[in-house]
């Protein structure tokens, strides 16, 4: 999860307050330490912490919040919103206001650019945007040949010249072909450095008197901390960034840049990458995020992931079959399919209001549980899916050696299924023992 180690300690420490029927200066004065420490230790900028602790304090102090009926919740409200405030409060947008709309990449090496340009253009492509790769980076070895894979992964043209020609010549052309193929979005690839230097900030100058962009976005790997945030505010100062996309937030990071950045450069985070994979990158909510942190769940991102992952009619005829209890196989097959194009589970669970990270460690998630469950299944035999009542002891044996597995493997999906098929009717009692940390995969060997 996205500042696990952050996001147990302010969990930990908040909810002693939450208990408390009545608190004093006392209270919060240990409760703030406990937090400051939290905060230094994600490596928070030391001045964001002193400002932040002392809004949350002051705020705290009010006789409106000690004398209230549920001053721990007040205090936890607060926290919260002191959190939004840090990161931004509002989601920062891209302005496509300019046609072709030109978004410049920047960054060190490292931090993904060139993976995180294609997942951009990926989800510019699927809100009906025509989006245009460009390669400029022409120093990198391979780094053309890689945006051309990552391109056509997401089904998105790339515009190359090679390696031969500048940069500057690469993005203007860039633009022409953009123009003349009604692609109403230009992304550019630009090259990297180990490190900050006039040659590199020069050469992202060049291309932006070029191409007037109307975005210049700072790729951060968000692992190196405050580093990144001395990153940003060197790019800042060179090409006035209009966002920041973070990577690597499924990694150990420990946070700070994430509840830095703004603070300190005034410059909005639009967009973070929560994994490898083309789609998993995400608009950055600051009060989102700042609920996640503080384990309030994200439910407005759950519903927004599941309408676009889960085919609405599908859904429908799905509902009616698990009332008729005539869930097939082929189903279940169909909805793993849609569940892993949402994420991982544990990240789904995660933006349940209630799933603190306490409770997730007690829920039983294995994904080789599901790549064990989907070759069973495709063993078997259309008419075995649609009634698995005739799967025998040898349709069993044949099941289990064709999918790697044992036939005591194979019993068991099969008596999980029947028992899922009853247990659909009082799905509701799940909701309540996921939110108490008992839930166990409906699928498992264990």
């Amino acid at each position: 999860m996205v500042f696990e180690s952050l996001s147990d300690k302010l969990q930990e420490t908040l909810s002693k307050l939450r208990v408390k029927g009545k608190l004093t200066e006392k209270d919060i004065d240990v409760a703030m330490r406990e937090v400051r420490l939290a905060l230094l230790e994600a490596d928070v900028n030391f001045k964001v912490v002193k400002s932040f602790i002392k809004n949350v304090k002051e705020r705290s102090l009010g006789s409106k919040v000690l004398e209230s009926l549920t001053p721990g919740q007040q205090v936890i409200k607060i926290v919260n919103e002191e959190l939004t405030k840090l990161m931004g409060e509002d989601e920062a947008k891209i302005d496509y206001s300019k046609k072709p709309t030109v978004i410049l990449m920047s960054g060190l090496q490292g931090a993904g650019k060139t993976t995180t340009s294609a997942k951009l253009a990926n989800i510019m492509k699927k809100s009906g945007k025509r989006p245009l790769l460009v390669a400029c980076d022409v120093y990198r070895p391979a780094a053309i040949k890689q945006l051309q894979v990552v391109g056509s992964q997401v089904d998105v043209p790339v515009f190359s010249m090679g390696n031969k020609i500048s940069p500057v010549d690469i993005s203007k052309a860039a633009l022409e072909h953009a123009k003349k193929n009604n692609n109403d979005v230009v992304i550019i690839d630009t090259a990297g450095r180990l490190h900050i230097d006039e040659e590199l900030m020069g050469e992202l100058k060049n291309i932006t008197e070029a191409t007037n962009p109307s975005e210049i976005l700072l790729v951060l790997d968000a692992m190196t901390g405050q580093d990144a945030v001395n990153v940003a505010e060197a790019f800042d100062k060179s090409l006035k960034l209009s966002g920041v996309i973070l990577t690597k937030l499924d990694g150990d990071a420990r946070g700070g840049a994430a509840l830095s950045i703004r603070a300190v450069t005034d410059v909005p985070i639009k967009f973070i990458a929560t994994g490898e994979k083309l789609d998993q990158l995400e608009t950055f909510y600051p009060n989102r995020m700042a609920s996640r942190i503080l384990g309030m769940g994200d439910v407005l991102s759950l519903i927004e992931k599941a309408q676009a992952n889960v085919d609405e009619k599908k859904a429908v005829e799905l509902e009616k079959k698990l009332r008729t209890q005539t869930f097939t196989f082929d189903d279940f097959l169909d909805q793993m399919e849609q569940m892993k194009n949402m994420g991982p589970l544990e990240d789904l669970l995660a933006m349940m209001p209630g799933m603190n990270n306490k409770a997730l460690k007690n829920i039983n998630i294995d994904q080789k549980e599901f790549t064990k469950v989907e070759a069973i299944i495709k063993s078997m035999t259309k008419q075995e899916r649609i009634k698995p009542e005739i799967i025998d002891i040898s349709r069993r044996k044949r099941i289990a050696e064709g999918s790697g597995t044992t036939p005591v493997e194979v019993n068991k999906l099969l008596k999980q299924f029947r028992d899922l098929r009853k247990m659909m009717k009082q799905f509701g009692k799940m909701g309540k023992n996921m939110k108490k940390g008992r839930f166990k995969m409906p699928f498992s060997f264990n």
